[in-house]
């Protein structure tokens, strides 16, 4: 089920996708946070909630949430709209992310990807969104958790030390040269997104390194960017299976793509 924008409004700049599964608790916070926290100036972004086959509940308070946060922006004149679309089933992180950039506007230059938990202040979010205009010198913006440039990280020393470990072996496998790939925070020209949509397979976790990968292929030029973030607890992560499954998913995806292009 699609509900469409409660209002009329152009094309925004950016749409950006927030996949939702049993988020009740913590979406209202962050879209509450979205809708309050435009700065002057601030382009015009499309947030497109994905539920992906949440309990009754929490699709419930996702509802409200949405209904909510679209009648703050509408009354404060914030630039942004925001609507859902509902899955009937879940099937994953990923597969949830480019559900949403299929329901996107058509209109739209960029197109991201925020995580529902709030461990990305809204603040943040809408700090990238502001680079986006006038067109900057890059195709594909990516926050990254990094202790540097005045940034705030906090985050347990077992996470920590999990996501280096991830991020060390995807690099090794695919030489992205990023810190972080796994950050819940990703703008994409629409332009060079829209083209590899129909090429990607990974429906779960591996999303972001798969969309890096083909990118980064086709020519598209990367940047980082340091932000704050903290850990909003209640990781949807089995400790020790999931790592498996990642690592094991990792290489089925090196053999697909193959080896990374000589620099």
């Amino acid at each position: 089920m699609t509900l469409p924008p409660p209002h009329p409004a152009a094309a925004p700049l950016a749409s950006v996708v927030v996949p939702a599964l049993d988020e009740g608790d913590r979406l209202p916070g962050l879209l509450d946070g979205l809708a309050s926290a435009a700065p002057p100036g601030a382009p015009a972004v499309e947030f497109v909630v994905v539920d992906d086959g949440s309990t009754q509940r929490h699709l419930a308070l996702e509802r409200a949430a949405v209904a909510t946060a679209s009648e703050r922006a509408l009354a404060s004149g914030a630039p942004c709209r925001f609507r859902i679309v509902e899955c009937p089933s879940n099937r994953g992180k990923g597969a949830a992310i480019r559900r949403g950039w299929g329901e996107a506007s058509r209109g739209a230059v960029w197109l991201g990807l925020l995580d529902a938990d709030g461990a990305v202040p809204a603040a943040e979010a809408w700090r990238l969104a502001a680079r986006l205009a006038p067109d900057p010198g890059f195709d594909v913006l990516a926050a990254t958790r990094i202790r540097m440039a005045g940034r705030t990280i906090r985050r347990s020393r077992f996470r920590h030390a999990q996501g280096r470990v991830f991020a060390t072996l995807a690099e090794r496998l695919f030489g992205l040269g990023f810190y972080d790939t796994q950050c819940g925070l990703k703008l994409f020209r629409a332009s060079h997104l829209r083209p590899v949509l129909p090429l990607l397979r990974e429906n779960r976790w591996l999303l972001d390194v798969e969309i890096l990968a083909l990118l980064q292929r086709r020519g598209a030029r990367c940047v980082e960017e340091p932000i704050d973030w903290a850990d909003p607890g209640r990781s949807k992560i089995v400790p020790l299976l999931d790592p498996l499954k990642m690592l094991a998913g990792l290489l089925s995806m090196r053999r697909r793509l193959g080896p990374p292009p000589a620099r």
